[in-house]
């Protein structure tokens, strides 16, 4: 079964950049998480089973961290 992956672009609170991070890396499915500069503050590498599975990980897992304030999804095809 082929992984389903995409990029996701994070806005944090100010301030909140590097907890926001650190609480990133923790969450099931991301792959990789780094600190950038320029209009959004993270970027994340994420991988499913399934589309169902990567929108899951995005809907409750990712959007629903406290320093978060929006993100951008792009799915790799």
């Amino acid at each position: 079964m082929r992984m389903r992956r995409a990029w996701v672009l994070v806005n944090a609170i100010l301030g909140k950049e590097y907890e926001a991070l650190e609480d990133l890396r923790k969450l099931p499915g991301v792959k990789e998480a780094h600190l950038i500069t320029g209009q959004y503050d993270i970027i994340l590498l994420i991988e499913a089973k399934s589309m169902k599975q990567l929108n899951d990980i995005l809907t409750w897992n990712i959007r629903r961290q406290k320093n978060i304030c929006n993100t951008i999804t792009m799915i790799i095809t």
